[in-house]
């Protein structure tokens, strides 16, 4: 059985730091927590925790430390699995993120690409 690649875009292998806030229709916040990034692309990232999301379809707000550069990205929890010691990975695919976030995040999968 063969799986069909469905990202638009290739995702790169990365370990940072990032901050999430899950919030509600109205945009108050439910959770909040730590957790860090396990691969990422300029659509979207699976994303590590200790809990479980709200649900899948959840807003999350992110905010991400690329080296010195620290991005603000909105996104929406597409599926969740727990993995290996306790751990949660959530596909987030991004759906709100700045001229200014997008550029940092190209910047930082175009010098991974480059290694």
């Amino acid at each position: 059985m063969t799986t069909e690649e469905k990202r638009k875009h290739f995702r790169v292998d990365s370990l940072h730091l990032l901050n999430y806030v899950y919030t509600d229709d109205q945009s108050e916040e439910l959770m909040q927590g730590m957790g860090r990034t396990l691969n990422i692309s300029e659509t979207g990232m699976l994303l590590e925790t200790h809990t479980p999301p709200i649900s899948v379809g959840s807003v999350v707000s992110l905010t991400i430390g690329f080296e010195e550069d620290v991005v603000d990205i909105k996104g929406r929890v597409v599926y969740t699995n727990e993995s290996k010691n306790d751990m949660y990975e959530s596909g987030i695919e991004f759906f709100d993120i700045n001229a200014d976030a997008k550029a940092i995040l190209g910047k930082y999968i175009l010098a991974f690409n480059a290694k």
